[in-house]
């Protein structure tokens, strides 16, 4: 018996994250039927990897297409919130790439509307959704491997130049800064390994240091968090050198009282080849665990929740605290040395 799927389509294909979002819900059984871009060239290379997806001319098409039930999109950062809204206003759930939001004010509208309306928003946290070491992670976890949870160190270097930029990227107003765009993946991990329900800013810095033809680019970010579960330090920058041969060394290690984790999501500096490396250190003995094999629950469960209206993937309120913090740490963020 085939497991009940559903009808989605895409708006806005901005920043490569669309791919992933896609291949998410195609890959738990959804069916992809249309998507807007207004960039000619974007819509060309999606209509490549997704053929089976009709082009539109108007974003209204998908709107008001009632056997659509999900949206998925990447569109330029300022302009989300505004997509999401539409989305969740014309009954349908939206999932849309991180930054869900970029201000405050987004925030609360957002927050208003999926209450009104009663639609999901989702962010996809790729970093944690799409990383089959860091769901392995959390099963060890889960299971007690490492005792009760104590901090998380989450580290998002990025290489700057290992894809053409477009005009936005290094506009402020536009991406929202490096807190509120990278850091979102690790407070949402934060939040995630230590259980925590409330939590708050202690501190965060920002810079630029080496990019002064960008003044607006931050290049440097980190954060102090604490939560009702734990502790969390997140540091994040776009100085990936290349010489590592992959876009960054992510990683994670979660502090536990009875053992550690540490999480190299897309290389092994040591050598061992491609990337989903989990390091387990305990009371035994230490062990290295190839996580390729390890299946994503993410698009599955989302297609569960949004036939039964349930929150297994993501809890709304854990969305939208995770995506909280990192708009708190942006804006009260102190800029330290490099350019002024």
């Amino acid at each position: 018996m085939t497991s009940p799927t559903i009808r989605f389509a895409a708006i806005g294909l901005n920043h490569n994250h669309i791919y992933g979002q896609t291949r998410a819900v195609l890959d738990a059984g959804g069916e992809l039927v249309s998507f807007h871009a207004v960039e000619d060239d974007l819509a060309a290379d999606y209509a490549k990897a997704f053929p089976q997806a009709r082009r539109v001319k108007d974003q209204r098409e998908i709107l008001e297409d009632r056997s659509i039930q999900l949206v998925v999109s990447a569109t330029i950062p300022d302009v989300r919130a505004a997509t999401a809204i539409a989305v969740m206003r014309h009954g349908k759930d939206v999932m849309v790439d991180k930054p869900g939001v970029i201000t405050l004010d987004e925030l609360a509208a957002v927050r208003k509307v999926q209450a009104e309306t009663g639609r999901i928003f989702s962010v996809c946290f790729s970093e944690r959704f799409e990383n089959r070491a860091t769901e392995k992670a959390s099963q060890l976890v889960a299971a007690g491997a490492i005792g009760r949870v104590v901090q998380t160190m989450g580290m998002g270097p990025h290489a700057l130049r290992n894809n053409p930029r477009p005009d936005w990227f290094f506009e402020r107003k536009r991406y929202g800064g490096i807190l509120c765009d990278i850091a979102a993946h690790q407070c949402d991990q934060f939040l995630h390994f230590t259980g925590s329900t409330r939590a708050e800013v202690v501190a965060s810095h920002i810079g630029n240091f080496g990019n002064p033809e960008t003044p607006e680019l931050e290049d440097f970010g980190e954060v102090l968090l604490r939560g009702n579960g734990g502790t969390g330090f997140i540091r994040v920058d776009w100085f990936t050198p290349k010489g590592l041969g992959v876009w960054g060394d992510g990683r994670l290690t979660i502090l536990g009282t009875e053992g550690y984790i540490e999480l190299r999501k897309y290389v092994d500096i040591a050598g061992r080849p491609g990337g989903d490396h989990l390091f387990l250190v305990d009371g035994k003995g230490t062990q290295h665990m190839d996580c390729k094999a390890e299946v994503l629950p993410y698009g599955p469960r989302l297609i569960q929740d949004i036939l039964n209206r349930t929150e297994t993937s993501m809890s709304q309120a854990h969305c939208f605290l995770a995506t909280e913090l990192a708009l708190k740490a942006e804006a009260l963020a102190t800029r330290v040395g490099g350019i002024a």
